[in-house]
């Protein structure tokens, strides 16, 4: 599954630069993670790094976003295919 970011989130900025996936930004009025690029850092770390970081506890599975260990690593390697497409073609 995907994770969330809830209205508890008190804006501290710690969980965004931790995502390996980019897919944490800044929403109207707290973070919001994309369902689309979130794999609970399957592929990358052993736990999703933005909740071992958050001082408030907000970053819960999504249940609007139900996703096994085999879906979420097929994404990782989706958005790693995407990533080296897009870093060919800027470098040139």
């Amino acid at each position: 599954m995907a994770l969330m970011i809830t209205a508890e989130c008190i804006n501290c900025d710690v969980c965004e630069p931790e995502c390996p996936n980019q897919a944490i930004t800044m929403g109207d009025e707290f973070y919001r993670i994309d369902p689309g690029k979130c794999t609970e850092c399957v592929g990358h770390f052993d736990q999703p790094q933005c909740v071992q970081v958050c001082p408030v506890a907000c970053i819960p599975v999504d249940p609007r976003h139900p996703e096994d260990q085999q879906t979420l690593w097929h994404k990782y390697r989706r958005l790693q295919a995407v990533g080296q497409v897009c870093g060919a073609a800027a470098g040139g």
